[in-house]
């Protein structure tokens, strides 16, 4: 156990905005409640997105309630409406966007959508025999087919269309084989004649059109688990953020890489690229070598005088990097002079020895923390062990839900620690924002941060300590004692993770003016774990429209289809900053609608600010 002026004590109470860990002991019953009021996750700052598990049993059913949403709406039959969101990525809302501004007829051409209202019929039997215009052949009019943009060819030249067309990839959009025609074929069609000569062609034609549902959709994307668990996660809302599947993956949805707040995208995948190829391997040799001026290869100096051989026989001056002969004492070189100053060459060196240092220190506590994490996983089983021995020996303190609650906020602040160097690294170097901020700014921003930074690192050791000690064999006295200080940092901790989230979106990100950068926001809880999808949509006559939306009326009197598709959206994603279609998030204000959970409030007085 620490001494305990590590830890605040309840004496602390006059000043809580102040102190780092509060809880009065007037409240020691209610202490639980507050971090498990924290578990629950009633009261979350960021609440972006909702996610929703999409396995291959319920694929169909999720793509089948967007089609109804377009056939119902828009009257369209269910290959029209597949078409349509195929080729608008199966984003609704933008569909009914476009309608407004462009209206039917340019919409669905764009799309390759045949306006039946504007068909011209053609009587087949009028053309009896038929000559097909691509093989030439004379065929009877029972084997010719005619597409809803009026093109008629025979079956066999249909057939050899479609089958070539899905197997170079294109089955989602077969167009017509008419020149300048950009009607895509009737999906019922092509299923017809395809099967009849390849089954197993027509049934790839099929897996495809389902899992465009998933291929083509910004809001849908298989999880990225490995051996892959078959499902796919869809995002209601903005999609800068992190889920974690039924299978237990945690991802960025964006990028589908492992959860890295605060880091972006981009950061990330430089750093990992950083860290796996050899450009650091490259900076070490133009700090410690000297290339050969003979081979070329470089040449690592292991002491002695300043005269170096290269492998291949070359002997050269360390100093200058000029060839020399052999001859030479500890002070000179025979006919060799380097008392020139070569200015360019040092500056590259002490440079590249900078850059060099600087990511060593980034990286070093980067895989620091990581190495912590690992390390506190193999914490789990122990402190199981240790909770049985406490609930069997003979205490009146049986429940030790707090241990479990506060090594899941370890787990969760170990990680936005850990990725938060490399967030830094970037953030504050020259590689993505050198001519974003002065120097003066970026000294000042990168104070701020770090002090967060510092402030986190030195709760989150002390939370791990804590939930190290053999608390088994306290007494309950010490048990109790233990238990708020667990509480208290586990608040504390959470505190300061959104301070540092805050402080990044609001005073780092948000001012860039040339680059655009969004991270995932902090939740609570860790990424949200993806719900089961369940179909929401909910069938409304034209009269529920009429009366809902009476004053939403187009030129025609028919409701908007803005105002129309907005009966069947979720009310998570009705709000704007839910569904934040800008790619720079709108500034975070630090506040919602509803106040905020004060983490250093007794519960009891936080169930009463809540009725």
């Amino acid at each position: 156990m620490a001494d305990d002026e590590d830890f605040p004590s309840s004496s602390d109470v006059e000043e809580p905005e102040d102190a780092d860990c509060y809880l009065s002991d007037q409240y020691d019953d209610n202490a639980e409640n507050v971090l498990q009021y924290l578990e629950d996750g009633r009261q979350e700052d960021c609440n972006w997105s909702v996610s929703s598990v999409i396995t291959r049993e319920s694929l169909l059913a999720a793509q089948k309630e967007d089609l109804r949403k377009i056939m119902e709406l828009l009257a369209l039959s269910e290959q029209h409406a597949r078409t349509l969101l195929i080729h608008y990525r199966w984003d609704v809302e933008r569909i009914f966007e476009l309608l407004d501004q462009k209206g039917k007829d340019k919409l669905f051409s764009e799309a390759g959508v045949t306006n039946l209202e504007n068909k011209i019929n053609h009587s087949l039997s009028s053309f009896n025999p038929f000559t097909c215009s691509i093989c030439f052949e004379d065929v009877s009019c029972s084997v010719i087919t005619e597409m809803e943009c009026g093109h008629c060819y025979c079956n066999e030249c249909w057939t050899e269309h479609f089958i070539v067309k899905i197997n170079d990839g294109q089955s989602r959009r077969i167009r017509c084989m008419a020149p300048k025609c950009n009607a895509i074929c009737d999906e019922a069609i092509v299923r017809s004649l395809v099967s009849a000569r390849d089954p197993d062609i027509a049934e790839r034609f099929e897996r495809v059109l389902l899992e465009s549902y998933i291929e083509d959709n910004d809001k849908v994307k298989w999880c990225p688990s490995v051996p892959h668990c078959g499902n796919a996660i869809r995002v209601m809302g903005d999609i800068y953020c992190e889920v974690e599947c039924t299978c237990g993956m945690q991802f960025c949805f964006r990028c589908l890489s492992e959860a890295h707040s605060p880091c972006s995208c981009l950061m990330w995948e430089l750093w990992v690229k950083k860290c796996q190829d050899e450009s650091e391997t490259v900076n070490w040799i133009t700090v410690n070598t000297k290339p050969c001026p003979k081979c070329h290869k470089p040449v690592e100096k292991n002491g002695g005088c300043n005269l170096v051989a290269c492998i291949c026989g070359q002997a050269f001056c360390w100093l200058c990097g000029g060839a020399t002969g052999r001859d030479h004492t500890w002070s000179t070189i025979t006919g060799h002079s380097c008392g020139r100053f070569k200015e360019d060459r040092v500056k590259r060196i002490e440079s590249a020895r900078r850059e060099l240092d600087r990511y060593m220190h980034y990286h070093n506590r980067y895989k620091a923390h990581t190495d912590s994490l690992k390390q506190e996983s193999n914490l789990k089983e122990t402190i199981l062990g240790k909770i049985a021995i406490s609930e069997n020996k003979d205490s009146r303190i049986k429940d030790y839900s707090w241990v479990m609650n506060g090594l899941n906020r370890l787990f969760r602040s170990r990680r936005v620690l850990s990725y938060s160097y490399p967030f830094a690294f970037y953030m504050f170097g020259d590689e993505l924002f050198k001519d974003e901020m002065t120097p003066q700014e970026t000294d000042l921003k990168q104070n701020l941060f770090e002090d967060q930074q510092q402030q986190l690192e030195s709760n989150v050791e002390k939370l791990s300590m804590l939930l190290e000690s053999d608390f088994q064999e306290f007494s309950d006295e010490e048990v109790m004692e233990n238990m708020k200080h667990v509480i208290n940092l586990s608040s504390v901790i959470d505190r300061l993770c959104k301070q540092m989230y805050l402080c990044i979106e609001n005073e780092l990100l948000y001012p860039l003016q040339r680059a655009t950068h969004n991270i995932a926001p902090y939740k609570s809880k860790g990424p949200e774990r993806a719900s089961e999808h369940s179909s929401r949509f909910t069938k409304a006559t034209n009269e529920d429209i009429d009366v809902q939306h009476g004053s939403a009326v187009n030129a025609s009197g028919s409701p908007s289809p803005a105002k129309r598709l907005s009966q069947f959206q979720p009310s998570s994603s009705s709000d704007g900053k839910h569904g934040c279609s800008s790619t720079k998030r709108a500034k975070n204000e630090g506040s919602l609608d509803t106040p905020l959970f004060d983490l250093n409030m007794p519960a009891e007085v936080v169930d009463k600010s809540w009725t």
